[in-house]
C-alpha cells in the first residue's frame, strides 16, 4: 500500500499550511442544495465561494476544498448514496463491470476483483469486508433521484454531460492508485472519512486518464481529511489517491465530473470542417487543386506556407461569421444528457391546459434543455445553404446516461429518438429565438407572414409540450 504522507494525527498546523489558500472553513455558513435553477444549484453547491471567484480563482487553476461543519448539509449528501443502498439496487439486477467494480490498490497497482454476471450482495460485503475491496458503483443517477436532480441541472450549468461514480471503501484500505483525469472533478463526501493527497499535474489539464508511478510524483502539495457534507474540486491532470483511515469503518463518496473532451481543441475539430465546407464554397482559393504528387513529398514547405495563407482566410471568414456550426459535440451533448428531473410533476410531459390561440400569451417550457441548432436539408444537399432547417431537441433517457456504447438495436432506437423533434423551415428562426429568449410572448406577436403561420407554430410546440398558455 503506498505511503500516507505522515500520521493522520500529525496533520494540523501541516495541513492549514497545505491548504490553506484551498481551503475554506465554512462552519454553519452552507446552504441546503437549492434547485431552483442551474446557477443556484451550482451556487448551492459549491457555497460559500462566489461562482465568480471559482471561475476567476480555481478552475483548470487549481484544487478547491470547502470544510463544512453543518450537519444538515451532511444529512443531504447522505441521501445521494449510502452503503445500505446496495443491497436493494442489488435486487435490481446490477452487473459487474457495467455497474460495478470492485477493486484495490496493491503495492501502487489496480487489483480488479470482478466476479462474473450479476453482482450478489452477500459477495459484495464479503469482498468488502475481508478482502478490504473498494466498491464502485457506475453511473448512479440512473437509479438515485436525488442525483439525477443534481446532474441534470449541472449540465444545463455548464452545458456539458455530467456523470458520477461511487466509491465505497473499507477502513485501512485504498482502492485506486496515484492517477490523474481527463475530467473536472467535484468530490462530495457522503459517509466516513476519508484521507486525500493531491499532486502537481505532470501533464496540466490532461486529455486521457493515466496512471502514476508514486517515485515521480513527488510529495503532496494538499492533503487533508474530508468528512459528511465536504466538497473537493480539482481540475483534469490533477494527479490524487485516497484512502480510509484506519478507526473509520468505511468511506462513502460520490465523484461527480463534467468537461471530458470539451476543450477548445476538441470543439475546433468539430468545428472547423463545417467552416471549411462553407467557406469552399464561396472562396474559389479552397478549391484549387492541391500540388501534384503533395501527398507523397517529404518536403513540403511551400505547401505549409500555402495552408498556412488558407487558414488566414478562414480566420478572417471566422471573424464575420454569425453562426459557427457543431459537427458532433453539441449532438452528442442534445442526444445524450439527462431528460429533466420532474419528480411528481410528470404531468407537464402531457399536453394540457388552453390551447394556444392567435391572442394567447405563451411561455417556454424547459428552456434550459431547449436548443435551436442548425440541421442540413438531407433531402438536398446541393440547397444546404439555402434551405437549413432549425430544430428544436428534446433529451436522451435516463437509464442509458453515461453508459458509453451501445448494441445494434439500442444504437438503432436512439437514431430513431434522434431525427424525432421539429423541424421548421428557415423563415420559422426569427419566431423560434423570440419564444427561447422572451419570458413570455403573445401568439399574435410572432415574427412570421401570417396568422395561420403563427398558430401553426405555437401548437406544434405546445403539442410537444415545449410550450404551455399563460
Amino acid at each position: 500500500m503506498p505511503k500516507k504522507g505522515g500520521k493522520h494525527a500529525e496533520m494540523g498546523k501541516e495541513i492549514q499550511t497545505q491548504c490553506k489558500r484551498a481551503k475554506v472553513e465554512a462552519e454553519s455558513s452552507a446552504s441546503i442544495m437549492s434547485f431552483e435553477s442551474p446557477d443556484s444549484l451550482f451556487g448551492s453547491l459549491i457555497s460559500p465561494i462566489k461562482q465568480e471567484v471559482f471561475f476567476r480563482e480555481y478552475w483548470e487553476q487549481k484544487p478547491l476544498l470547502v470544510q463544512r461543519n453543518d450537519p444538515t448539509l451532511a444529512a443531504y449528501y447522505q441521501s445521494l448514496f449510502q452503503l445500505s443502498d446496495l443491497k436493494e439496487l442489488c435486487s435490481q439486477g446490477l452487473y459487474y463491470g457495467r455497474d460495478i467494480n470492485i477493486c484495490r490498490c496493491v503495492n501502487g497497482r489496480k487489483k480488479v476483483l470482478n466476479k462474473e454476471g450479476k453482482a450478489n450482495y452477500m459477495q459484495l460485503k464479503k469482498d468488502f469486508d475481508q478482502k478490504k475491496a473498494t466498491i464502485q458503483f457506475h453511473q448512479p443517477q440512473r437509479f438515485k433521484e436525488e442525483l439525477w436532480a443534481i446532474q441534470e441541472k449541472l449540465e444545463c450549468y455548464f452545458g456539458s454531460l455530467v456523470g458520477s461514480n461511487v466509491y465505497i471503501t473499507p477502513q485501512g484500505s485504498q482502492g485506486l492508485p496515484p492517477h490523474y483525469d481527463d475530467v473536472e472533478v467535484f468530490i462530495l463526501q457522503l459517509e466516513g472519512e476519508k484521507h486525500w493527497r493531491l499532486y502537481k499535474p505532470t501533464v496540466h489539464l490532461a486529455r486521457e486518464y493515466n496512471v502514476e508511478s508514486e517515485d515521480i510524483i513527488g510529495n503532496p502539495t494538499h492533503e487533508f481529511i474530508l468528512k459528511p457534507g465536504d466538497l473537493l474540486y480539482f481540475p483534469r491532470g490533477t494527479i490524487h489517491q485516497a484512502d480510509t483511515p484506519l478507526g473509520i469503518a468505511y468511506s462513502t463518496h460520490v465523484t461527480i465530473s463534467t468537461y471530458q473532451n470539451n476543450s477548445w481543441g476538441d470543439f475546433l475539430l468539430d468545428a472547423i470542417p463545417g467552416l471549411v465546407f462553407d467557406t469552399a464554397k464561396e472562396d474559389v482559393a479552397l478549391r484549387r487543386s492541391i500540388p501534384r504528387q503533395l501527398l507523397m513529398q517529404v518536403d513540403i514547405a511551400d505547401s505549409t506556407k500555402k495552408m498556412s495563407s488558407l487558414l488566414r482566410r478562414l480566420a478572417d471568414r471566422l471573424e464575420n461569421t454569425s453562426e459557427l456550426r457543431s459537427s458532433d459535440m453539441k449532438k452528442d451533448f442534445i442526444m445524450n444528457r439527462l431528460p429533466p428531473c420532474l419528480g411528481c410533476d410528470s404531468d407537464v410531459l402531457t399536453p394540457g391546459g388552453k390551447l394556444p390561440k392567435i391572442d394567447s400569451k405563451i411561455r417556454l417550457q424547459f428552456r434550459d434543455h431547449a436548443v435551436i441548432t442548425v440541421e442540413p436539408d438531407q433531402e438536398n444537399s446541393v440547397s444546404i445553404t439555402k434551405l437549413p432547417l432549425y430544430t428544436l431537441c428534446g433529451s436522451a433517457r435516463r437509464e442509458t446516461h453515461m453508459m458509453g456504447a451501445e448494441d445494434d438495436s439500442t444504437s438503432e432506437e436512439r437514431t430513431t429518438q434522434q431525427t424525432h423533434g421539429l423541424r421548421f423551415p428557415l423563415s420559422y428562426l426569427d419566431a423560434l429565438k423570440q419564444i427561447w429568449s422572451s419570458s413570455t410572448v403573445y401568439v399574435k406577436e410572432l415574427t412570421l407572414t401570417s396568422d395561420a403561420e403563427k398558430v401553426n407554430l405555437a401548437l406544434s410546440l405546445w403539442t410537444e409540450c415545449l410550450i404551455e398558455v399563460v
